[in-house]
Formats: C-alpha cells, sequence, structure tokens
C-alpha cells in the first residue's frame, strides 16, 4: 500500500481546485474564474484500495502586490518541500508563460517527483497544437519529466493521473481515516462559500478586496445557525455589496444558504452583515485575524 502528500502547483485560473473536486467526487474547493479563488492551502484525502494520496490544493502563483498576495505566494511555496510529489498543472490549450517559467525557476527546482499535468487540452482539436504547447512546458526543466493530458472539468484522463501519482508515492499506511476526505471544518467552509459566492455575483477589485469571517456557528438537532461578517476595504464597497434595497446582500446569502444546506444535509440559518476595515490586505495583524497566517504543516 502507498501514501503520501501531493502539491498542486499552478498559476491562477488553471484548474486546480477543480481537478481537487473531480478526483475526490465532492466539491470541497471553492471554485471560480477569476484570480486568487483558492488563498489557502487545503487537503484533499483521496482514499483506494492501492492506498491514500492527500492533495495539497494550493493559490495561484503570481507576483504578490500587497501582504495578504505575499502570503498566497508562501502558501505554494511551503506545499513545495513537504510533497512526495508535485503536480504542476498548466493549462495545455495555450503554450507556456512568463508565470509557467517563473513557477518552473522558482519553485519546481527539487529532486522531488514532478508530474506535468496538462488540464483543457479538449479544448483544441488539433492533436499537434497539443504537442506543441506541450514542449513549451517540458523545456522548462532540464530533465524528461512524465506528462498526464487531462480535462478536470469533465474527468478525462484522471484515472490515469491517479495510477502516476501511485507509481511516485513511497510505500505506507494511510494517514487519516478512510472516510475523511478534508480537514477543513465547518467555519472554513462556510466562509469558503461565502466568499465563493460574493465571487460569482461581483466584479471588478470587490472579490479581492473581500474577507470572510464566521462570528458565531451553532450546531442545533434540526438547524446550524450561522452568523458571519463580510469584510471590505471602502465604503463604496460596502455599498456595492450590500445592493439596492439589500438585494445583492440577500442573493449571496440565499445562494450560500442553499449550497450550506447540501453539505450539512439540514437546514441552515445563515445571517450577513457587511464591514470595512481599511486596507486590510495590508496590515499583518488583520490578516491574522482573518485566518491569512501560516498554519504548521
Amino acid at each position: 500500500m502507498k501514501s503520501g502528500f501531493v502539491a498542486i502547483i499552478g498559476r491562477p485560473n488553471v484548474g486546480k481546485s477543480t481537478l481537487l473536486n473531480q478526483i475526490l467526487g465532492q466539491k470541497i474547493v471553492i471554485t471560480t474564474d477569476k484570480a486568487q479563488t483558492t488563498r489557502k492551502r487545503i487537503k484533499g484525502i483521496y482514499t483506494s484500495d492501492a492506498g491514500q494520496i492527500v492533495f495539497i490544493d494550493t493559490p495561484g502563483v503570481h507576483k504578490p502586490l500587497n501582504k495578504l498576495g505575499e502570503f498566497l505566494l508562501d502558501e505554494a511555496k511551503i506545499a513545495v518541500p513537504d510533497a512526495d510529489v508535485i503536480l504542476f498543472l498548466v493549462d495545455g490549450s495555450e503554450p507556456a508563460g512568463k508565470g509557467d517559467k517563473w513557477i518552473a525557476n522558482n519553485l519546481l527546482q527539487t529532486e522531488i517527483p514532478i508530474i506535468i499535468v496538462m488540464n483543457k487540452v479538449d479544448k483544441i482539436k488539433k492533436t499537434e497544437k497539443v504537442e506543441e504547447n506541450l514542449l513549451t512546458y517540458k523545456t522548462l526543466f532540464d530533465k524528461n519529466l512524465p506528462v498526464v493530458r487531462i480535462s478536470a472539468k469533465t474527468g478525462r484522463n484522471i484515472d490515469t493521473l491517479i495510477k502516476n501519482i501511485y507509481k511516485k508515492l513511497p510505500q505506507g499506511d494511510p494517514l487519516y481515516p478512510e472516510e475523511i476526505v478534508t480537514e477543513e471544518t465547518m467555519r472554513d467552509v462556510t466562509e469558503e462559500v461565502i466568499r465563493e459566492k460574493i465571487l460569482l455575483n461581483t466584479s471588478d477589485e470587490i472579490p479581492h478586496s473581500v474577507a470572510v469571517k464566521v462570528d458565531n456557528y451553532k450546531e442545533e438537532e434540526n438547524i446550524d445557525k450561522i452568523y458571519a461578517t463580510i469584510y471590505c476595504e471602502h465604503k463604496s464597497q460596502k455599498g456595492i455589496l450590500i445592493g439596492k434595497g439589500g438585494n445583492l446582500l440577500k442573493k449571496i446569502g440565499t445562494e450560500a444558504r442553499l449550497e450550506l444546506e447540501k453539505i450539512t444535509e439540514k437546514k441552515v440559518y445563515l445571517e450577513l452583515q457587511v464591514k470595512v476595515e481599511k486596507d486590510w490586505r495590508k496590515k499583518e495583524k488583520i490578516l491574522k485575524n482573518f485566518g491569512y497566517q501560516q498554519q504548521e504543516k
């Protein structure tokens, strides 16, 4: 039996969280088409007869513009040295860009086994184009790395990817009980679900300026009562988030509540409020308060 840690590394929007959800067969990580959707390392635990793979989903790697950006980059950096295998997830529908080169040169110069995972190959009809793109990724490394072509969205070749990962994992007993798929608490999940609904319902700078904190989570037999605060950086953003007559906040709350009811499999009461915390992304103390601090590995 094999077991170990697998870090998923790549640029923003290459499909890291979509891939993890697809592998686990359920949603444990929020996904949108916006950068910085994933802000923290999240463990997803896949168990089969062959063993156990503990996936570490990481934020998309990009140049940090503030303290939050530095935290996101650190989250990806920390995941690499502790991994038994690294998945370098790339957008196979386009050639390697500056971001991919930076990741290869700064994060992936390691002896840890790396698999190049070409996602979104279903978007290209011409096989020769896929091969041309692949060559631009392979030449980022001075050694010949294995490649798996997948579609995280449809699940194409995911079984092939899993087999390739098991080949490179060390022998070992499972690290977690078979029924566990994530270490995330319901508070964590709730904060992320609310943030996802904000990302999906807003545009421009709003998604990046928002943090969510659960103030109180009361679990009762037939209902979970949740009270949470959405933080933004400016008064104007607060007005946008609330919307005319409170319409947008109500929509975000309803969508989040319905998703949380699916997860908890019972009724959920969700109460949201919006507060301004000026320039919170630049303040280390506030970042820690919002949970953006390095955790024990």
